[in-house]
């Protein structure tokens, strides 16, 4: 258990020093995400938008834009979360493969991303959840909160996913930005006319979203989405896991992999030492 313990802390410091490192990840939680959040409040029409929460059955009128900054919120944590994540495995590839290739457990490794992550999403959402406090008043401030960091999670998981996966820091970018637009844009019944479509249920951040919408303008408890938000993190780090495996896996054939046996020194087995009245 303490070899355990030991190899999944130098894994957990070496990502640590490794997030510590991507300070344009720091201005983007800083500056970006208030200023998205506050933009989404305050550009978007406040009249109210009728809408039936999925998770209850409950009928809804919230305003648009406190319902834009609650969608916004979730883009700016999943955004940020993907970004990080996906940064710190692409860049640090190299130094994971060479890692696992002298042994080093890659379920260690693994497991060290996803504690980063965890530390990661709790504090982008707990920032999250202040700044949309200080622009109106949720009425499940703590539910918010859970949906937000069940967001990131999920968001940085599939980063790790596509830092894994894919070979160009473009690609990955390309892929987390598309993906968390076209997940949020689709549920906010703002801006999309079938945000209530029963397909909705598979997009990657359907829980969270459920649960935030719920925490901004309902007074009943979610659970079930936010379960339903981890069963999709779950899922993606299975994914990740193998992903991972392949990626830092050898092209040496099996029998090249072994280290060669130590050789014994058969000379001096098989030929006696030289006696004194042995010639040289």
């Amino acid at each position: 258990m303490r070899r355990h313990a030991r190899l999944f802390a130098t894994a957990a410091r070496f990502v640590l020093i490794e997030h510590g490192r991507n300070r344009f990840a720091m201005v983007l939680v800083v500056l970006f995400l208030p200023a998205w959040t506050t933009l989404a409040y305050l550009a978007m029409p406040d009249d109210r938008a009728r809408m039936q929460l999925q998770a209850t059955g409950q009928w809804l009128t919230p305003h648009g834009n406190e319902l834009t900054a609650i969608s916004g919120a979730l883009n700016g944590v999943t955004l940020i979360t993907g970004f990080l994540l996906f940064a710190a495995t692409f860049h640090s590839g190299g130094f994971d493969k060479r890692l696992a290739l002298a042994g080093f457990p890659r379920p260690h490794l693994v497991a060290a991303k996803i504690a980063g992550l965890a530390v990661a999403s709790a504090l982008v959402a707990a920032y999250a959840t202040a700044v949309t406090c200080l622009t109106w008043s949720p009425r499940q401030p703590a539910l918010l909160a859970a949906a937000l960091f069940c967001a990131g999670l999920t968001y940085g998981i599939l980063g790790i996913g596509f830092g894994c996966l894919l070979h160009r820091e473009v690609e990955g970018m390309f892929a987390i930005v598309m993906t968390s637009i076209i997940d949020l844009a689709l549920q906010n019944p703002v801006t999309s006319s079938g945000a209530d479509s029963p397909g909705l249920r598979l997009l990657p951040s359907y829980g969270a979203m459920q649960a935030a919408t719920a925490a901004g303008f309902s007074t009943r408890a979610v659970p079930g989405c936010l379960v339903v938000q981890l069963t999709w993190f779950a899922a993606a780090a299975v994914v990740v896991l193998l992903a991972f495996r392949h990626r830092t896996r050898t092209a040496l054939p099996a029998h090249a992999r072994a280290l060669p046996a130590p050789r014994q020194d058969t000379d001096r087995e098989n030929h006696p030492a030289p006696s004194a009245d042995t010639p040289c």
